[in-house]
């Protein structure tokens, strides 16, 4: 029995790489590394640290011609508690030198994933002030201040606090300095009875930092001639981020 395969699958498809096709061509070649970094924390009352941890990936955007074979290396790399990985990568290079050594797949594809916190301090990025005042049978009063903490002189972008009142609250007369407000009555409402047990949402992004302090070292490309153009973006999120009041 004789048949050909080239008669059934289309030209450029057959790869040892299964992730990767064969005669990928690129006018412009170009490797994006995006670093997100999300911070899990609850703050108690009295802006105690209780819980705190970072939830990290890398996304990245590989338009490279050929079959290039990529090498990415940290400054710090053990900073991470836990990771998972992108089929393409080699595990045994990792857990030898801490570099990710792999063949990537054309286009978008996340990496890596990985945890920090269990065995480092993880620097809450910004500060949530609040003042509580509760009259019996009056009106009560809360002060909340909002600002950066250590943000390595970023700025602290797209800030928002989701505060849900008890249903003893009837109306809330709200002012703010900056930026504007919502009061829904409905799907904001708590369970809670008093206001000692209110839980505020937050939520924010900061550009160009990784809160964790984790940084690309470099990125080499073997197997290929040509240059590509490199970059890597840096971004810290607000991922269940909690405060109690």
């Amino acid at each position: 029995l004789h048949f050909s395969i080239s008669g059934t699958l289309p030209s450029g498809q057959l790869s040892a790489i299964p992730w990767r096709r064969t005669g990928v061509k690129y006018t412009n070649n170009e490797a994006y590394f995006d670093v997100v970094e999300e911070v899990d924390a609850i703050i108690d009352k009295n802006g105690q640290t209780i819980f705190a941890e970072i939830q990290g990936y890398i996304d990245c955007c590989i338009k490279l011609s050929g079959m290039p074979d990529l090498s990415l290396s940290f400054m710090n790399p053990r900073l991470f508690d836990d990771v998972s990985f992108h089929p393409c990568v080699r595990f045994k290079r990792w857990e030898s030198e801490r570099i990710l050594s792999f063949i990537p797949p054309d286009g978008n594809f996340r990496l890596m994933s990985y945890h920090v916190g269990s065995q480092s301090i993880v620097a809450i990025p910004i500060y949530v002030r609040h003042n509580l005042v509760l009259k019996s049978g009056e009106q009560s009063r809360l002060d909340i201040t909002v600002g950066p903490k250590t943000t390595m002189g970023r700025s602290v972008e797209a800030v928002k606090l989701d505060i849900c009142m008890p249903k003893a609250v009837t109306n809330c007369s709200l002012v703010v300095n900056q930026g504007k407000y919502t009061y829904d009555t409905v799907s904001v409402a708590s369970t809670n009875s008093t206001l000692e047990t209110t839980i505020d949402r937050v939520h924010f992004t900061i550009s160009q930092m990784a809160v964790s302090g984790l940084k690309v070292n470099r990125l080499d490309m073997y197997g290929e001639k040509y240059k590509p153009f490199k970059g890597v973006k840096y971004v810290t999120k607000a991922g269940k981020f909690q405060i109690r009041m």
